[in-house]
């Protein structure tokens, strides 16, 4: 009698883990699934890749809207801010971005004039530019920049600048050191470091124009745009530095738009609304 129970008892333990073995093989084979899966996700996501490769300006989802085919076919607007103070060095244990303000004494100790270093006047020219009406009207084609190290690198329309500038210096650092900046979760390059010459970028049929204060042709700003053929694409050179003038052998006018000097972000101002009030940008 005992022994009999005890032979139910042991062929019970052995389907019990007959069952385990079952549940092991089925976990196995949906584990095998599962990587045939991520196999295919991946082959997918790499197809993906060489088609993006192939594309120049792929399609991105979650950006806010640029301009519409039929704005595009239209006369823009082009940026290029020059000689933007972008310098990266070694300070203490990290690379940085230079500025007066933190790095005066590193500066000093390497013989370099502190007043030089201005990396703030790029960041309120570039928020002065990509927060204008003139943008979110779909009108700005491009913002070129180039540092006073010659590095020229391409802004495109829609980027949301940081609001903060420690968050700005960030990105310009990583711009500066990885050449490219994406968006987040997408495919496109929002910042780019690109070829000099900044002509080879510009259409053909624009009028480049340059400002100074330093220029004897003074001229007011609603004026000069208004006397520009409409069928014209508008470039214009400002510079992002501290003092000093921009020296440029492609720009084919050179003016001022005030009696007194202004910082690079109040001289686009003055001219997007210029080109606002043209375009009947409201």
């Amino acid at each position: 009698m005992v022994r009999p129970y005890g032979k139910g008892h042991k062929r019970k333990k052995k389907a019990e883990r007959y069952d385990k073995e079952e549940d092991e093989v089925e976990d196995k084979q949906v584990e095998e699934e599962n990587t045939d899966d991520e196999t295919e996700i991946s082959a997918h996501d790499a197809e993906e890749k060489t088609e993006e490769e192939r594309e120049e300006l792929p399609e991105l989802e979650g950006i806010p809207v640029g301009p519409s085919t039929q704005t595009a076919k239209k006369p823009g607007v082009i940026f290029v801010l020059e000689k933007a103070s972008l310098e990266v060095a070694k300070v203490g244990k990290n690379y940085q971005i230079l500025n007066s303000e933190e790095h005066a004494n590193f500066l000093k100790r390497n013989n370099k004039n502190p007043a030089d270093y201005r990396p703030d006047i790029i960041y309120q020219a570039l928020l002065s530019i990509l927060d204008s009406p003139l943008n979110k009207a779909g009108c700005l084609r491009a913002v070129y920049v180039k540092t006073d190290k010659g590095v020229l690198f391409e802004v495109k329309p829609y980027v949301r600048i940081p609001r903060t500038y420690k968050r700005f210096a960030g990105i310009m650092l990583q711009l500066l050191q990885k050449l490219s900046i994406a968006a987040v979760g997408k495919r496109e390059k929002l910042l780019r470091v690109i070829k000099n010459p900044v002509t080879q970028h510009l259409p053909l049929n624009s009028r480049k124009i340059g400002f100074s204060h330093s220029s004897d042709k003074l001229v007011e700003m609603e004026k000069y745009v208004a006397g520009v053929g409409g069928d014209t694409d508008l470039v214009f050179v400002v510079g992002a530095m501290s003092h000093g003038k921009i020296e440029c052998d492609y720009i084919d006018d050179f003016i001022s738009v005030s009696e007194y000097p202004l910082s690079a972000a109040w001289c686009i101002a003055r001219i997007c609304e210029a080109v606002s009030k043209k375009w009947r940008v409201l």
